[in-house]
């Protein structure tokens, strides 16, 4: 795995020998940064990165690589964390890093931490765990009204972004039913590569009070 544009350009990013995490392909990260540029006109510069499951840490670093200002690796693995650590060694970007020992489906709240405009959800595909972290970001108040969040799911994945007249809503039998928090929420775009899907949000901005 390398980085795929920017100061790092070409730069081999650590990765483990085993399949215990499994990192956003080569391919697949590109193509969403192609995305995330055309929705970024005036680039990375003000962007600030979340990265849930952060694994190798690749996708934060491919934002700090492109001139993000500032990237937040969240991990509750120990392997993971010490490769992110490693990665983040690397690539000489301490001072604009912080690597966090959480949860990334009970973050708590942002507290000290400003909200972040750039999120990125990539968690093991098909137990549930993309929405839970969404859910629990937003609560935590860790993501900026206009953010961009980006989920990598198994192709088969669709976000519960509920309408209200959803017969699911009310029905106690539903394995994740539907939570306001993902009415904050907008989908604008889904692209499928292979088995895998990428599916970009955006957080609604803050309406004033007529």
């Amino acid at each position: 795995m390398r980085i795929i544009a920017g100061r790092f350009r070409g730069k081999k990013i650590h990765s483990p020998d085993d399949d215990t995490i499994r990192p956003t392909s080569d391919r697949v990260r590109e193509a969403l940064f192609s995305i995330l540029a055309s929705r970024l006109p005036a680039g990375f510069a003000d962007i600030k990165v979340l990265d849930l499951f952060a694994g190798t840490g690749a996708l934060g670093l491919e934002a700090l690589s492109r001139g993000a200002q500032l990237a937040a690796f969240v991990d509750i693995g120990v392997q993971a964390r010490g490769i992110i650590r490693s990665n983040i060694e690397l690539f000489g970007v301490g001072g604009q890093s912080k690597l966090l020992k959480r949860d990334a489906i009970d973050l708590g709240t942002a507290q000290k931490f400003l909200p972040f405009n750039l999120v990125f959800i990539d968690p093991p595909y098909g137990q549930g765990l993309a929405e839970k972290a969404l859910i629990s970001a937003n609560r935590g108040n860790w993501i900026a009204p206009g953010a961009l969040i980006v989920i990598e799911e198994s192709r088969k994945w669709e976000l519960g972004i509920s309408q209200d007249d959803d017969p699911r809503d009310d029905d106690p039998r539903d394995e994740y039913p539907r939570d306001d928090n993902l009415q904050d929420f907008e989908l604008v775009d889904r692209r499928d590569y292979g088995q895998s899907s990428i599916s970009i949000l955006t957080k609604k901005a803050l309406t004033a009070p007529e």
